[in-house]
């Protein structure tokens, strides 16, 4: 793509795939977390569609970052992966984590994920 994006403070260059693939299936998810919130309507969330998801967005998060972590998501999206030894140990709701890493809260560990 012919111009940069800032992640984190950090400009980057995405191929046209990235974006089709990752960031546009990953911004409709958002969109659909967002207008649940905003309708006061119930999120139906499985580990088959939207724990799919969020594996992807976590192994991002945790590429970015590069330290020593377990991360533990409840819900039903959720899941526990663990990079390294003796690194920060977080739990987390999975849909709360996935809206601090989008820039709808506080990242955790300080690391933006792209959506």
């Amino acid at each position: 793509m012919p111009q940069l994006q800032a992640v984190g403070g950090v400009d980057e260059a995405w191929t046209l795939g990235f974006l089709i693939d990752v960031i546009l299936t990953r911004d409709t998810w958002m969109h659909r977390v967002d207008i649940a919130r905003a309708t006061d309507q119930p999120l139906q969330l499985t580990a088959e569609h939207d724990g799919v998801l969020v594996d992807d967005i976590v192994r991002e998060w945790a590429g970015r970052h590069g330290s020593a972590c377990t991360l533990t998501l409840t819900g039903p999206a959720g899941g526990t992966w663990s990079w390294g030894t003796g690194g920060t140990e977080l739990k987390l709701d999975a849909v709360q984590f996935c809206r601090g890493l989008s820039g709808r809260g506080e990242p955790a560990l300080g690391t933006e994920v792209p959506f």
